[in-house]
């Protein structure tokens, strides 16, 4: 029997970004659900539960450290993994913040290719 896909929300604002994830989450096998940015991604979250979300941090409309603090608010959505994104090494203040608050990790974007968030996904849900 075939094992049922990973679900993943990828949150992020920049569509060229979004939609490399988006092509490589999906050839890896993953049902990928994407949010362009944070109130887009509370609404996906609504509809469907993700087995582990990407969240970009800086979004406009509702940032990727507002939707942490929510999604960890919610008991029906507290669980679930979160790898916080973003482009900025310097960004070093949300990353520690949303680490120390309970995000399962940070990847720097630009430091890694598609293929390694893939596999960074797939070792935390030890795949």
């Amino acid at each position: 029997m075939a094992m049922k896909a990973k679900r993943i929300l990828i949150a992020e604002d920049d569509a060229f970004i979004r939609d490399i994830y988006e092509m490589k989450f999906s050839q890896e096998g993953f049902d990928v659900i994407v949010a362009e940015d944070g109130v887009d991604a509370m609404e996906k979250l609504k509809k469907e539960i993700p087995d582990i979300i990407l969240l970009d941090i800086i979004m406009p409309n509702m940032d990727g450290i507002q939707v942490f603090k929510k999604i960890k608010s919610i008991d029906a959505l507290k669980e679930i993994p979160v790898i916080m994104l973003t482009n900025i090494s310097k960004d070093n203040e949300n990353i520690v913040n949303s680490v120390e608050n309970g995000a399962d990790g940070y990847l720097i974007k630009s430091h890694f290719t598609p293929s390694e968030v893939v596999l960074k996904v797939k070792t935390l849900l030890k795949m």
